[in-house]
């Protein structure tokens, strides 16, 4: 399929039918940096300078390991407020780094999500009992078109996605539990339960498509 033509002309009813009876849910996590007003800098790193290795930042606490918190706090609670399902938030592990989670939500065909972050999605299959194996073949499925999954999120995920700072390599598919190097990760709580949802790491721009309808 390479027309606009062949996209328009597609029937997807059939498909439609599948995507309403799995009852889509997904959830979104948002990463962002807090600089320095003045110098456009990030908080907590000295001006100029960088930081001491990753480690100690991760859902980190205490004056010298997070920063911002006041602000990512109100942040928190602003969307407490407006009545978004916000589910949680932590510090990243770099300094000055912090993410959110929103969800889970209703999806509907496709959900496509802009900037820099992680998905979680699960269908009413991956949530029933027995639903780790759907989740197992979902991720089967991604690796066949990992490449050009690759493709679609956009230009400069090479920077990014190198394999080391906890994040996965370009040129490799990994689906692991609680592997914060992988391409696919399943949290422990999920394998346990045997059923639950997944979690894809994109890049600039992360597109999601069917993954079960796939060949």
């Amino acid at each position: 399929m390479s027309l606009l033509s062949d996209l328009i002309n597609i029937n997807l009813s059939d498909t439609t039918k599948k995507v309403i009876v799995e009852y889509i849910w997904y959830g979104i996590e948002p990463e962002y940096t807090l600089l320095q007003k003045d110098v456009q800098w990030p908080l907590g790193w000295s001006i100029g300078g960088f930081p001491g290795p990753q480690g100690p930042y991760y859902c980190g606490i205490g004056a010298n390991k997070a920063f911002g918190r006041d602000i990512v706090d109100s942040h928190f609670k602003a969307c407490l407020y407006a009545d978004i399902n916000i589910t949680g938030i932590n510090a990243e592990v770099m300094p000055g780094q912090w993410e959110f989670r929103v969800g889970p939500s209703l999806a509907s065909l496709r959900v496509t999500t802009c900037g820099l972050l992680a998905t979680f999605w699960s269908t009413k299959s991956m949530r029933n009992d027995g639903g780790y194996e759907v989740i197992r073949k979902a991720t089967a499925k991604l690796e066949k078109r990992h490449k050009e999954h690759i493709a679609a999120y956009g230009e400069g995920n090479e920077r990014r996605l190198t394999g080391q700072h906890e994040t996965a390599d370009i040129n490799t598919f990994i689906r692991g539990v609680a592997n914060r190097g992988a391409s696919i990760r399943v949290g422990r709580d999920a394998e346990k339960a045997g059923k639950g949802y997944l979690r894809r790491i994109g890049g600039l721009r992360l597109t999601w498509t069917l993954m079960w309808l796939l060949p």
